[in-house]
């Protein structure tokens, strides 16, 4: 076999190595190294210079020492994680920088987004022409914005004139002639109908169940019978659409004048019973009402009145029967009738309506008396109004006129009754006529 021999390059033939190293690749001991370095003066005690050359030959041996046995091998990986470990957690105490806390808290962080300034330089001939040209659009735009103005102005009072002329049309058109919008939510209305049976009742409550389904809610609709609640008034009241209460008068008296009171006080000891907060008001079924009054209703705060037009029991002449007001106080009473000129109070059962918790509250209304507020049967026939409405109030300073100065008629109060008939049994006729006309042909 060739055999190759490594010999000294001519450039280091003629060197002198230090320590008395005859070759360049021969590595000098530590005692050597103490001896060569005894020549000067040590600038640190002796035990510093010991313990770092034995931390150099610990390195040195762990990186760079190839072990000479396979056991070996795990001692020199074990140490050289320890060292590296050694080094990161020396690295991890060098204090690199330093935040407060306070910096931290005090600093506002700000998400805006910041554009990048840009510099444009432009020529002087392109400066002057741009703007020029922006001069121009400005005045333009002026120009443009001053045109438009003036059309919206003249827009603006053709709309206005427009919507006035539709406002007076529809104020012309519906006698309307003031409007407002409230904003405070509607009182309740607790509308009181005392019925019986006769030949008109179902088309007198027909009649008032359409219109109360006009009236805006709230409006609650107690209806009362005598005896028991027929199905033929429960069928018109479930179809009326209006929120109702069907009540039943145990007291069976056959006296219109006294059916009417026991039928109210029943109402009124339900109210009482379960303290509804409203408007109390007596409608009759037989009565006509404009849809005004209702709106009306909700205005009173405690006692209203108004007057009321009705037919005189001859039927040949019409009364007016109610108060005569300055603007909303009353100061007087409108009466024909010499037979009810001893009234404390001249109004119809119609003509008035109060606040339920009079009934109830007397502590707010501030009455002398808790005793319960209902309408007297021991008393003449047309007195029932006048006793009852001395329990709610005690004078005229009480009561609020409506409509202003009491000059609008809103109920008429009709007698058009026939007692003598009843209505058939669920609306229908069991038999034809007596009399049957036969067709001719």
């Amino acid at each position: 076999m060739a055999s190759i021999r490594r010999t000294l390059s001519p450039a280091f033939q003629d060197r002198a190595y230090v320590n008395g190293g005859g070759s360049p690749f021969s590595v000098p001991s530590p005692s050597q190294k103490l001896l060569s370095s005894s020549r000067y003066s040590p600038p640190f005690p002796s035990a510093i210079l010991a313990f770092s050359v034995s931390v150099r030959s610990f390195v040195a041996g762990v990186l760079f020492h190839r072990p000479n046995r396979k056991g070996q091998q795990w001692r020199r990986g074990f140490y050289r994680c320890l060292l590296f470990f050694f080094l990161g957690f020396l690295l991890g105490l060098l204090p690199f920088g330093h935040v407060d806390d306070d910096e931290i808290r005090g600093r506002s962080f700000n998400f805006d987004i910041k554009l990048p300034h840009v510099n444009v330089q432009l020529d002087t001939d392109n400066t002057d022409r741009a703007v020029k040209r922006m001069n121009v659009q400005f005045n333009t735009d002026n120009a443009d914005r001053a045109e438009k103005r003036r059309n919206v102005q003249f827009d603006t009072d053709n709309a206005d004139r427009t919507v006035k002329r539709r406002e007076d049309l529809v104020d012309v058109r519906l006698g309307v002639v003031e409007r407002r919008v409230d904003l405070v939510p509607r009182k309740l209305l607790i509308i009181v109908t005392p019925t019986y049976n006769r030949a008109l009742q179902a088309y007198f409550l027909n009649r008032l169940g359409q219109l109360l389904g006009l009236v805006p809610r709230p409006l609650l609709w107690i209806v009362v019978e005598t005896n028991a609640a027929s199905m033929e008034t429960a069928e018109i009241l479930r179809k009326s659409g209006v929120m109702y209460r069907h009540l039943v008068c145990g007291n069976n008296s056959t006296r219109a004048k006294d059916r009417g009171v026991y039928q109210r006080n029943t109402a009124l000891e339900h109210i009482e019973r379960h303290r509804l907060d409203g408007i109390v008001y007596f409608a009759d079924d037989d009565n006509i009402y404009s849809l005004d009054l209702f709106d009306r209703l909700r205005d009173i705060s405690r006692f209203g009145t108004w007057p009321v037009a009705m037919l005189a029991q001859s039927k040949n002449k019409a009364i007016l029967e109610g108060p005569v007001c300055n603007r909303s106080q009353v100061v007087g009473w409108h009466t024909n009738e010499k037979s009810k000129r001893l009234r404390r109070f001249h109004v119809d059962m119609s003509g008035f309506a109060f606040n339920s918790t009079i009934l109830w509250n007397p502590k707010r209304w501030h009455r002398p008396t808790s005793a319960p507020i209902r309408q007297l049967d021991t008393v003449k026939e047309g007195f029932q109004e006048t006793t009852f409405i001395e329990q709610v109030v005690e004078d005229e300073s009480q009561m609020e006129g409506t409509p202003a100065s009491c000059s609008k008629v809103m109920n008429w109060h009709l007698h058009l009754e026939a007692h003598s008939l009843v209505y058939p049994k669920g609306w229908q006729l069991a038999k034809n006529l007596d009399v049957v006309l036969p067709i001719e042909r």
